[in-house]
């Protein structure tokens, strides 16, 4: 691996850490790319019989980086990096072996996709969960969400821009497993997949092949392959106002272009009085 993506065994446990702190662990290409290397080793490995996903500093991760955004993205090349994201985070849920996430600070875009797709959640109490790609114009690459929470839930995170869920608010809505004293959260994470780790290892590979199954037959695959077909046309997609968010993110930065947005529906004096 190469320093922003770590592995280290202990015991049964492969431990894969996402290791660009600076910037919240935002995902790039080349980290999609380690994280791939990661599970190959660790699913290679016989002596591996849990695999624990974390992330270094403040935060767990904040998403894919967007670095510059095109004003007129090729759409071939948008597809090849989307479908690149996708098959990364489908690694967690698709891995013949059981998958862990432990997270802390911002859980956000991508991040919040990686943390869904392993198979157990652990969050420290200061975790915030969010799906905030629709502020940047962008879509959701691997549609988990609707899986795990109601359509009330999903809208109200998607479509009117909740996208600060609480740990204790995101564990009741079925999103996380437990929540952790931020101190205590790497060593409970690894006591739980030393506990998977004592179960028969054939008995969990099938077991967790069964579950998958079942989420097969009610149409999950086809479904998240529709979704990110449309989150292919979303990001291909040219509008006026498309083109001028990227223009000023590209410029000024993510909170000018956050800011030029909300004010060009901020209430005129009038209607405040």
């Amino acid at each position: 691996m190469d320093d922003t993506i770590l592995y280290r065994r202990t015991g049964p446990v492969a431990q894969i850490t996402l290791n660009r702190p600076a910037k919240l662990n935002s995902i790039t290409a080349e980290m999609v790319e380690g994280l791939h290397r990661a599970m190959d080793q660790a699913e290679a490995d016989e002596g591996v019989r849990a695999i624990l996903l974390t992330g270094t500093g403040k935060s767990f991760s904040a998403g894919f980086d967007l670095g510059t955004m095109e004003e007129e993205p090729d759409p071939a090349a948008m597809r090849a990096m989307l479908e690149a994201d996708f098959d990364v985070i489908m690694r967690f849920w698709n891995s013949p072996k059981p998958t862990l996430s432990a997270v802390q600070g911002y859980v956000l875009g991508g991040g919040f996709e990686l943390a869904m797709a392993c198979d157990v959640t652990l969050a420290a109490g200061d975790a915030m969960f969010g799906e905030p790609e629709p502020k940047f114009g962008s879509g959701i690459v691997a549609l988990l969400l609707p899986w795990l929470a109601g359509p009330k839930i999903v809208k109200e995170m998607l479509l009117f821009g909740n996208d600060r869920i609480p740990a204790h608010r995101a564990e009741a809505l079925g999103l996380v497993n437990g929540v952790v004293a931020r101190e205590a959260l790497e060593d409970e994470a690894l006591a739980m997949a030393k506990r998977a780790a004592l179960l028969d290892a054939t008995a969990v590979k099938l077991t967790k092949q069964a579950i998958n199954r079942s989420y097969g037959a009610m149409g999950f695959e086809t479904a998240l392959r529709q979704a990110l077909d449309l989150d292919v046309e979303i990001e291909t997609t040219e509008t006026e106002e498309s083109r001028a968010f990227k223009r000023i993110l590209n410029t000024d930065g993510v909170k000018a272009a956050i800011a030029w947005r909300e004010a060009r529906f901020a209430p005129a004096e009038s209607e405040t009085r």
